[in-house]
């Protein structure tokens, strides 16, 4: 169970690091005001944060998910696990309510981390900037606004990580099973590759609306008088001034980030479990450990 951690642990750091970038520009997106449009769409404004900040404008605000990243893992990975053997017998339904455990406990930590990882990289950068890191920008927020402030967005996290971690689990177990992922095969890794990378976008796909209410209720406030009450006048405020389009803005950027995400994940996952295990042949328990079956990051 250590070394699945460990695993799962690591597997987690390469895909924060791969797909940092691209959740920059989906924050980017999200937030932006349609009358005051700064960016025309995900390429555009990769460009413009790459020409006007370099590239180390895409990694602004990674201290806060490297720094929640072991949390997150321990409780996905233990809080999926125990009730799946909790609800008695491996079925989807028990994998999408495990799932949905796993999702709801972690919003614990998410929330607060993701609140800092937004406020970071929406930051104006060099001698301007408000925050010097993710425990400052936690700190300013708590001192001005108590621990509401530190949990804002809460419900709406919730309501994104509760159905699209059972979403993941239940896609990941369809497909794993479609693939014939089996101990022994060749081609064992890179069908659990793909089958992560299909399951990531699948569960984006299932709540991306709730995430971008999420995004803008974090954000709000940070230039200028807080414009939103909560989750529901948020969705009316931005529906009203913008559309349904509004709920898919940075989608894009999205679901580029979640396949490779995810493949980096199982990549490093494997190959920790690989030299840690030996080169020998492993009993089969082992070879199909849950390290590799349920990656925790999205």
């Amino acid at each position: 169970m250590a070394l699945d951690f460990l695993a799962g642990c690591a597997g987690g750091v390469a895909g924060v690091l791969v797909g940092h970038p691209f959740d920059t520009v989906k924050v980017r997106l999200q937030v932006q005001s349609a009358e005051k449009a700064q960016y025309r769409g995900t390429v555009h404004c990769f460009q413009s944060i790459i020409k006007q900040e370099s590239v180390l404008g895409l990694y602004r605000g990674l201290g806060s998910p490297l720094m929640g990243l072991t949390f997150i893992n321990a409780l996905v990975f233990g809080v999926q696990g125990n009730s799946l053997r909790a609800l008695g017998h491996d079925s989807p339904l028990n994998q999408f309510l495990a799932g949905a455990a796993a999702g709801t406990i972690q919003c614990v930590v998410c929330c607060p981390m993701e609140l800092a990882k937004t406020r970071l990289q929406l930051q104006d950068a060099g001698p301007a900037r408000t925050y010097r890191g993710p425990l400052d920008c936690l700190a300013q927020i708590y001192r001005r606004e108590g621990l509401r402030g530190v949990n804002r967005g809460m419900a709406s996290t919730l309501l994104r990580e509760a159905p699209s971690f059972g979403v993941y689990f239940l896609a990941y177990d369809v497909l794993t099973r479609a693939l014939g992922c089996e101990p022994g095969d060749r081609l064992l890794v890179p069908k659990l590759l793909l089958a992560g990378g299909t399951a990531g976008m699948a569960s984006w796909l299932s709540t991306y609306p709730v995430d971008v209410v999420k995004s803008r209720l974090q954000a709000d406030g940070l230039r200028g008088a807080p414009r939103y009450r909560g989750m529901l006048d948020c969705a009316r405020q931005s529906y009203r001034a913008e559309g349904w389009r509004v709920f898919t803005r940075g989608l894009a950027s999205t679901l580029l980030r979640a396949f490779p995400v995810n493949a980096a994940t199982f990549a490093t996952v494997t190959v920790v479990l690989t030299y840690a295990r030996g080169e020998g042949p492993q009993p089969e328990t082992e070879t199909a450990g849950p390290a590799l079956a349920q990656p925790s990051s999205l």
